[in-house]
This record gives C-alpha cells, structure tokens and sequence, in this order.
C-alpha cells in the first residue's frame, strides 16, 4: 500500500445515548463494579449527585468512530486489515450520566507516508 486511504482532516462524528441499562451492562462486562457508576444512594451524596459512566465505555464508544471512519473508505477490507492503534491525549473533562447524549468526533491529524496506519 503506498498510500494512506485517509487523509489528515478526515473526520467521523457519531452522537451516542449513555443509557443506565449500557452502564449496569459495562459494569458487568468489566467487572468494575464501582460504586461510582452503580450504587445510586452512595453517588447521590457525592460531589456528582449520581452515578458517572466508566471512562472505559466512553473509549469503546470512540472505536466506533474508529471503525465508522474506516468503514466509509469503498474496499479498504479487501487489501487491508485496519486496526486502531490507539487513542492519543484522552482527557475527561466532565462526568458523563446516564441519560446524556455525548457527541464523539474522530479526525485524521497526522498520516506518516512512511509508515501507512502509524
């Protein structure tokens, strides 16, 4: 492959429901069982006031942007495995809670003609 099938600005926005029933499901999936994101009386008396969603379902729901990028490129699993290489500077900034809607932008900064997917 000589070059990058996308290109640095290529963007993906996906919006996803942070349902309570998603966070009990991580919850269990993981096995973080935190009371931060499922004991409800103990969060009512936090700083948050409810339970918060694991950071690490907030990062799934980015491979989804990761896989919605990809997917729109006519072929690419034809001569390709594309895979994720992971997630530069994650930062949150706010709790999310049940019942919000996040909207998740996913953009290409940097192609290395080098080294395609690095």
């Amino acid at each position: 492959m000589s070059d990058f099938y996308l290109g640095v600005g290529d963007t993906v926005s996906l919006e996803k429901h942070v349902s309570a029933q998603a966070i009990r499901a991580f919850a269990d999936l993981s096995g973080d069982h935190s009371p931060n994101h499922v004991d409800e009386q103990a969060m009512a008396a936090s700083a948050y006031g409810r339970v918060i969603a694991h950071g690490a379902l907030l990062v799934a729901y980015m491979s989804a942007c990761s896989t919605a990028i990809v997917e729109r490129v006519s072929g690419v699993r034809e001569s390709e495995t594309p895979v994720s290489l992971g997630y530069d500077r994650i930062r949150f900034l706010k709790p999310v809670f049940a019942g919000e809607t996040i909207r998740l932008d996913y953009t290409i900064r940097h192609v290395d003609a080098e080294r395609p997917g690095l």
